[in-house]
């Protein structure tokens, strides 16, 4: 059984986990390995003491080696390591929130919606507006998709089975929209939309890590706010209503923070799947079930699936550069089958 501390500083308290700290940290040091092998491992090789030096040494000149580190392959990186990281609490937050282990923003339709919009957008916007609003397009699809999600689901309250069924049904829905607007695109926009719907972070450069993490940012005091009610709603709505929970308020509040973080994700990266399903399973093996303690656990799993994944596309078949979110479905789908055979044997 893990050991619980209190730490106390002043008038605040907060129970530290050694188990999940012990884990956390390790994740840590593996995602911090990882992101070295793979900036000195491509096209041009380098050694990770020389990949080392380039990093700690901010004002040598960005030229030669030094401008494919910092320039083209860390900006990918970084873009990978936060993209993923926020699907994987999105899918934690949700798998929560509607008590189903099955859950995450692909199943829930929310990935589904921005990919139409995504499409919609490439096909009749990007010629008028212009690429750096497709972001825009991404999150607002996810959010519409979202209201649509709850308020068919509604009736005296948001059930969490309801829930599920009827992101499923939307999903599937978005899908077909986005499939159609495919076969309606020019032939341009049709392979510009299938990289996107694929899941990429090939010709990331500072500016969208910059945008990313302005959206993140916003998006962060509303996470702060709200971890602590998660765990809350993995208990029966009859004993949060017991103990005093603003029930709908809160789980509102929480899927609307799961849709903000998946969809500023899917906005930056694509719709790499199976993420937000795989990352929160793997964290709760290794750290357990307390949702503050962990939090950084699916955050760092999610990150090396995408990093590695992103590796394996860009140096192992060279000249190509393969999408990441081959990698990640290959890996995600037969997890997922997995899931749903040991639900049916409980």
């Amino acid at each position: 059984m893990a050991n619980v501390y209190s730490l106390r500083i002043g008038m605040l308290s907060r129970r530290v986990d050694s188990r999940a700290c012990i884990w956390n940290l390790a994740l840590l040091g593996v995602t911090l390995v990882t992101i070295l092998l793979v900036l000195s491992r491509g096209a041009v090789p380098l050694s990770p003491r020389e990949v080392m030096h380039i990093l700690l040494a901010p004002h040598q000149t960005i030229e030669g080696n030094a401008f494919i580190v910092r320039e083209l392959r860390l900006p990918r990186v970084v873009l990978a390591v936060d993209c993923r990281g926020a699907l994987a609490l999105s899918g934690l937050i949700l798998q929560s929130l509607v008590r189903n282990p099955l859950a995450s923003p692909d199943l829930l339709g929310v990935t589904s919606g921005a990919s139409a919009a995504v499409v919609a957008f490439l096909s009749f916007g990007a010629g008028m507006l212009g690429q750096q609003w497709m972001p825009l397009a991404a999150i607002a699809g996810a959010w519409g998709t979202a209201l649509l999600i709850y308020l068919l689901t509604w009736r005296h309250g948001v059930s969490p089975y309801r829930l599920v069924l009827v992101g499923v049904g939307i999903s599937a829905l978005m899908g077909a929209v986005a499939t159609g607007l495919l076969l309606l695109s020019p032939f341009n926009t049709t392979l510009s939309s299938y990289i996107w719907l694929t899941g990429s972070v090939y010709g990331t450069n500072w500016q969208d890590v910059t945008s990313l993490t302005g959206w993140l940012a916003l998006v962060a005091p509303l996470f702060v706010l709200l971890a602590r009610h998660v765990p809350i709603h993995e208990l029966d709505d009859d004993v949060d209503t017991s103990v005093g929970a603003a029930l709908e308020r809160r789980r509102s509040a929480l899927l609307l923070l799961s849709v903000a973080l998946s969809g500023t994700a899917i906005a930056h990266a694509g719709a790499i799947g199976f993420v937000g399903l795989i990352a929160p399973h793997m964290e709760k093996r290794l750290v357990g079930r307390a949702f503050v303690s962990s939090v950084l656990a699916p955050v760092l799993i999610g990150a090396n699936l995408v990093v590695v994944s992103d590796w394996v596309g860009r140096t192992l078949f060279l000249p190509l550069d393969l999408p990441a979110g081959i990698f990640i479905s290959a890996l995600g789908s037969p997890f997922f089958l997995y899931l749903l055979i040991r639900q049916r044997h409980h």
